[in-house]
């Protein structure tokens, strides 16, 4: 679980003005976040099945919102994938 902290940062990194806090960037680097940290947690509990299907759910999301991305804003995909380093 993503502290406040931790979320504040992480939108400020991709968020198109003060306020915005649930456009589909902002909720695709949120959501890279709490997979990085799901991925590390399930390293160490292997056996943890339940956060494993919220993990496969969490990218099936991310996936929806980047391909919503790509459709609508080309540009602000591109500058989302770069700064998150999700794909070359």
């Amino acid at each position: 679980m993503l502290t406040k902290t931790q979320k504040t940062r992480t939108m400020k990194a991709v968020q198109k003005h003060d306020s915005d806090t649930g456009s589909a960037s902002v909720q695709v680097a949120l959501l890279t976040k709490q997979i990085g940290e799901l991925t590390t947690h399930l390293r160490k509990h292997t056996k943890d099945k339940h956060s494993r299907r919220g993990l496969l759910q969490m990218v099936a999301n991310r996936r929806s919102h980047l391909k919503y991305l790509e459709k609508s804003d080309k540009k602000e995909y591109n500058k989302v994938i770069k700064s998150l380093g999700l794909k070359k």
